[in-house]
């Protein structure tokens, strides 16, 4: 099995920043990539950032300069620093790992709203 926690989400005013944690455990060989979504009300679910084992990034055009991610494979878990936060990135911060030989793993989500 294998268990995602996440973590810090929250309520931030527009311009602020937040700090998401998702932290993997269980009986498993080894993560390869890690990465966030989020989905929004009536919205599908998106691609924000992902990061390879090996410390490759990839990050959707909408959060460049303003979001990075980062992970500590010693301790099997990715993080999420955003900035200069926008109302438009009010949704649920969704993470999700792979997991060598056996698949994709999805955390329960971590609300983030930006408002005034």
């Amino acid at each position: 099995q294998v268990q995602l926690v996440e973590s810090g989400g929250g309520l931030v005013q527009p311009g602020g920043s937040l700090r998401l944690s998702c932290a993997a455990s269980g009986n498993f060989f080894s993560i390869t990539t890690m990465g966030w979504y989020r989905q929004a009300p009536g919205k599908q679910r998106e691609l924000v950032a992902d990061i390879t084992r090996g410390g490759n990034t990839n990050y959707a055009d909408f959060v460049k300069g303003r979001f990075t991610i980062s992970r500590d494979n010693a301790k099997n878990t990715v993080y999420l620093e955003m900035n200069n936060l926008k109302p438009e990135d009010t949704a649920v911060y969704y993470c999700k790992i792979a997991v060598l030989r056996r698949g994709d793993y999805w955390g329960q989500g971590t609300q983030v709203t930006v408002s005034s």
